[in-house]
């Protein structure tokens, strides 16, 4: 396929990684798999639950196993949470297992698309200003989504056939 045979995306949440990730996925005939949503089947709880009895850096413990073992797969195409890039040990496996195809997204935008489902993301959940909780992650994240992409992608106010296919013709050009 592009010399590496899995696809990887990263971006902050509400960016559409999992909306655009079907959409290659299905395309290009990989494996979708979403790893928050992986991590929800393996422990029986969703991710809310698990960051009240975990914490965060249990919920982290968690997602670190299901991205080592997942990027070690062939011909997948993962859907990373927007916290993944904190790990330094999940940015090299992301690196050294795949493509890697940040999808860029605005504070604006990112709040826009989460808000109407904020009660299922702990880390907004309950800030009486999301925007300036996403603007806050942002500043920390968007400097290891840089470094960790091979690709990069701006999702505003776009469809996501149009963002799937700016990656795959990127993708095609490695």
């Amino acid at each position: 396929m592009f010399g590496k045979h899995n696809v990887f995306l990263i971006g902050p949440m509400g960016s559409g990684k999992t909306a655009v990730g079907k959409q290659i996925a299905r395309r290009l005939r990989l494996q979708f798999i979403d790893t928050d949503a992986e991590i929800e089947r393996r422990s029986g709880a969703d991710i809310t639950l698990i960051f009240e009895k975990e914490g965060e850096a249990g919920f982290r413990l968690r997602e670190h196993a299901v991205i080592d073992e997942l990027t070690k797969l062939d011909n997948v195409l993962l859907s990373t949470g927007g916290g993944a890039v904190l790990s330094a040990v999940n940015r090299r496996c992301l690196k050294d297992r795949g493509v890697v195809a940040y999808l860029e997204t605005s504070v604006a935008q990112q709040t826009a698309r989460v808000n109407a489902g904020r009660a299922k993301r702990p880390l907004v959940a309950n800030h009486a200003n999301p925007a300036q909780r996403l603007s806050e992650l942002m500043s920390e994240r968007q400097p290891l989504y840089l470094e960790t992409a091979d690709i990069s992608v701006r999702t505003d106010g776009r469809r996501v056939a149009a963002v799937a296919e700016e990656i795959i013709r990127a993708l095609g050009e490695r």
